[in-house]
Parts: structure tokens; C-alpha cells; sequence
């Protein structure tokens, strides 16, 4: 993508007025972001594809803010967003009925999870989902089991939480020395502010679901996002568009308006509807279990991690 004028270069220094700068970037309707979406695609326009990015930094910084706790520089974080919120933007159809914002979030948690995967890699880090989801999982067992964030894990402590993971203790004993080498304190300062200190956690509250929760499942979520792509193809078009309209957009078109578009009853419309859920039903629940074993296959043939 053609390099975008985005607010203010993201420094540590300048968290904060990047912060207020990239609030200021009114959220777009369905429709306006659908228009500029295809402009984007068809006619090259850098300003359409601007105003796309714009609007969505702030879904960047909600995401990247949820990293914090790893010690990373949160301005480093927030770029690498915004270098994944850009290719999102590049890549988006927004025919396929979904909004920027759901295709998107991937494309900006994939760059960060990738970038935090890199910089904590001392050693190798290993590929396959298990042991990135070890990574950004064990802090959390660790609060919700109160055992505390910094430290040796003894024996007894090491051995619940391979139970609750079900990772052998030994790989977590490793994984617990990896985390504790950083410093993971949610207090660093950004700045100074007439003498008091603000901190990164002072800037923006993360609302919703816990972002490791969600990351750690962000390799595996992308690839059902793009076996559903296949599977859609997959379906005879009347279908596709049926289960489209009805069952992947944000303001599902009614039965009666299907029924009229194709000269058919509604019942016809929501017998269509259902057998194209089915169809996509099953083909993705047999590709997600062949993956599932191509996964465990892999793991079991890997040497054993952080070794």
C-alpha cells in the first residue's frame, strides 16, 4: 500500500497526544466505509484508503493496550498495528458483507502477536498454536490460581498448572523463567505530568474480553476465517448469497425481501438458508478436525519445547 500520512509518529514520548489524535477520527457507517472500501479496490484512491486507516487507530490502540503487560514498548506496539491494521485495508472485500473493523482486528492482532513472539525470542520460539498459546496464556492461569507473577515456580504450583493447561511442567517451568527475564509492570511511566507520574495503564481502559484470552486463539480463529472463505465457494451462488445476507451481516435481510428478489416463497428462502448452513456446518467441522490432528501429528513429532 502507498505509505499513508498517519497522525504524529508513534514515540513513547507522544503516547498520549497520539492517543487524543487518533480519537479524533470519526467512526464510519456500514455504507460510507463500504464506498470507500471501493474506491480503495477499484480506483486506487490513496484517500479513501486513508480515511479507512484513520478511522480505525483506535481499534489499534484498544488491541495493542492489551499487550502492555509484556514489557514491550507500547508505542512499538501500536506501529506494529498499524502496519497490520494497513495491510487489513489492502486486503479487504468488502463485498463479502463483512465490516472493516471484525476483518481487521486479526490482521492487527497477527502483526502484534508476531512482533511480541519475536522480541521475546531468546531462544527459538516454537510455531505451533500450543506453544504460543502457552505464552500468552500462563500469566493469566497464574492471576486466576493467585500464584504470583514473579518468581520460581515450586513444584506444586508448576504441576496445577500443567494440569489446567495441559502442558507438561517442565515446559512451563521454562516458559515462567522466559516471562519473569522482562519486566511485565502494567506502572512504567510515559511521561511526566506537573510532577506526577502517568503510567501506560493511565492512557486507555481496554474494554471487553481479556485480549490474551482472545489473541492466543488468533492463529487459529484466521484460519477458520479463511476456511470459511473456501467453504463458501464451495456453495451454489443462490446460496451463497442467501446464507451471506442472512447469516454474516450485521443487519440480516429479511426472508420476505430474499423471497421477492428471487421470485420464491419465504419458507423456500429459509429452507435455502438452512441447507446452506448445514453445508458450511459440516465441511467446516470436518477441515477444522482434520487440522486438528495435522496439529497434534506436528507437536508430537517436534522436539520438546524450549528444550
Amino acid at each position: 500500500m502507498t505509505a499513508l500520512n498517519l497522525p504524529t509518529a508513534v514515540t513513547e514520548s507522544g503516547l498520549a497526544r497520539y492517543f487524543k489524535e487518533a480519537w479524533k477520527y470519526p467512526v464510519l457507517g456500514a455504507k460510507e466505509e463500504r464506498l470507500l472500501a471501493e474506491k480503495w479496490r477499484d480506483e486506487g484512491d490513496v484517500d479513501a484508503a486513508h480515511t479507512l486507516v484513520t478511522s480505525h487507530l483506535r481499534l489499534v490502540v484498544k488491541i495493542a493496550m492489551g499487550y502492555r503487560g509484556y514489557g514491550l514498548p507500547v508505542a512499538d506496539l501500536v506501529s506494529e498495528g498499524n502496519i497490520g491494521l494497513m495491510k487489513a485495508v489492502k486486503k479487504f472485500e468488502p463485498e463479502r458483507g463483512f465490516r472493516l473493523s471484525t476483518y481487521a482486528m486479526w490482521w492487527i492482532k497477527a502483526a502484534i502477536t508476531e512482533y511480541v513472539l519475536r522480541t521475546w525470542s531468546m531462544v527459538k520460539m516454537g510455531t505451533v498454536a500450543a506453544q504460543k498459546k502457552l505464552f500468552f496464556s500462563l500469566r493469566r492461569h497464574k492471576q486466576r490460581l493467585g500464584i504470583q507473577d514473579s518468581g520460581e515456580l515450586n513444584p506444586d504450583q508448576a504441576n496445577l498448572l500443567s494440569e489446567q493447561l495441559d502442558v507438561k511442567a517442565d515446559e512451563i517451568i521454562s516458559m515462567n523463567r522466559r516471562l519473569a527475564t522482562k519486566d511485565l509492570s502494567l506502572n512504567a511511566p510515559v511521561g511526566q505530568d506537573e510532577g506526577s507520574t502517568v503510567e501506560f495503564q493511565d492512557q486507555l481502559q481496554y474494554e471487553g474480553a481479556s485480549p490474551e484470552e482472545s489473541l492466543a486463539d488468533g492463529e487459529e480463529r484466521g484460519l477458520r476465517h479463511d476456511m470459511l472463505r473456501s467453504v463458501l465457494d464451495m456453495l451454489d451462488v443462490r446460496e451463497r448469497h442467501i446464507f451471506m445476507e442472512r447469516r454474516l451481516k450485521d443487519d440480516p435481510v429479511t426472508l420476505e425481501e430474499l423471497g421477492q428478489h428471487y421470485g420464491i416463497s419465504r419458507e423456500r428462502v429459509r429452507q435455502l438458508e438452512a441447507r446452506a448452513f448445514d453445508k458450511v456446518q459440516k465441511a467446516m467441522t470436518g477441515e477444522m478436525a482434520d487440522r486438528e490432528q495435522a496439529a497434534e501429528e506436528a507437536v508430537a513429532a517436534d522436539a520438546p519445547f524450549l528444550s
